[in-house]
């Protein structure tokens, strides 16, 4: 595959390490082995995680979570391209790239409890909230995007979506905008396949998501997104070309949800056993250990180890996040309007009446 710009391609299903741990040496970035390392921990971390998250939910401890297994490199390879003064617009699946980034677990896992106050993230002001509604945050992203073209900061804005997103209107108008006005915006969609039931098949009949970025005049490029060294080539060229102020990209990352849509889902119910299996054999951690392994830089030894220390930072993430003082009941009336309606009031004063009592 001959080595092509984000710029100068057209819908290209970038490729660089494969199922089997090989990888092309053509494509291969610089990074070192403790990169490679930190980027393996960092997706070890994201699947532990998700593992404990959904155990929290069942036990009644956590309210949804959006399971993000089988995303893993999809989102190490975008916060291994970002720099600290970059934006993050994420959607509601993007909890990977924040622990990358550094947001503490326990803070992360606080949004899934229904504490609002792990919406906000106050140490990492760059981060936008959670975003629940489908491809709203591609607006956000792109409106970032143009603030920083017209003040000329070298800096970019990511905004995720995923492949329903695609389908609504917001991801158009947010793309015309972006190019439109030059933002410096990278708009990365993870297509795990699958918009809760509705597979991509009925999502579009064009073959990628990418291609749609050429109707905007946008550079767009397909990547496997189980191919963490892929994903980070792609995102990290068009990062900078957004913060040189030569325009957004449109960044498809071709992966599989191999868990349910959400913990309020049952994937079981409109996909196939054998579906899931095949993609299992792609799966993004197994192939970057089968990679580190025949470099000679990991072994089971170390991936014991990495477990249990894995395991124990997230026990005391959870602690720390279940010792947390409750909000007050009547915090849920803050932040929605300047004066409250009268009804609105209302309400409050008798539920503070009922605390009260």
């Amino acid at each position: 595959m001959p080595r092509t710009t984000i710029y100068e391609a057209q819908t290209i299903r970038l490729q660089i390490l494969m199922p089997d741990g090989s990888v092309d040496r053509s494509l291969m970035p610089t990074v070192d082995d403790g990169q490679i390392l930190a980027l393996y921990r960092g997706m070890a971390t994201m699947r532990a995680v998700d593992e404990k998250a959904l155990k929290l939910q069942r036990q009644g401890r956590m309210g949804t979570w959006a399971p993000l297994r089988g995303q893993e490199a999809a989102q190490a390879g975008v916060a291994h391209a970002l720099e600290p003064e970059d934006w993050i617009v994420p959607a509601f699946r993007e909890m990977g790239v924040l622990i990358m980034r550094g947001v503490p677990i326990h803070h992360i896992m606080t949004y899934w409890v229904g504490d609002s106050r792990g919406a906000v993230h106050p140490d990492f002001p760059r981060i936008l909230p959670t975003a629940v509604p489908v491809g709203s945050q591609l607006l956000h992203g792109a409106g970032i995007g143009m603030a920083m073209e017209l003040r000329d900061e070298p800096h970019a804005a990511v905004a995720f979506a995923g492949d329903g997103a695609s389908s609504e209107g917001d991801f158009h108008e947010a793309l015309n905008f972006a190019a439109v006005f030059k933002a410096r915006t990278v708009f990365v969609i993870q297509n795990n396949q699958w918009a809760i039931s509705v597979p991509f098949s009925k999502q579009t009949v064009v073959s990628s998501i990418a291609q749609k970025a050429h109707a905007y005049g946008l550079p767009g490029i397909q990547v496997d997104g189980n191919d963490v060294f892929a994903v980070y080539v792609a995102v990290k060229e068009a990062l900078e070309q957004a913060r040189a102020g030569r325009g957004p990209s449109l960044i498809e990352a071709f992966t599989y949800r191999m868990g349910d849509h959400t913990t309020a889902d049952d994937a079981s119910r409109y996909r196939t056993k054998e579906e899931v299996e095949s993609w299992e054999a792609k799966s993004p951690i197994a192939r970057l250990r089968l990679f580190m392994t025949a470099q000679g830089l990991w072994d089971q030894a170390q991936e014991e180890n990495l477990r249990t220390e894995v395991e124990g930072l997230i026990e005391e993430e959870v602690r720390l996040m279940e010792s947390r003082a409750p909000l007050e009941p009547g915090s849920m009336f803050q932040h929605m309007y300047a004066d409250l309606p009268w009804n609105l009031k209302e309400q409050m004063e008798s539920l503070q009446a009922e605390v009260a009592s």
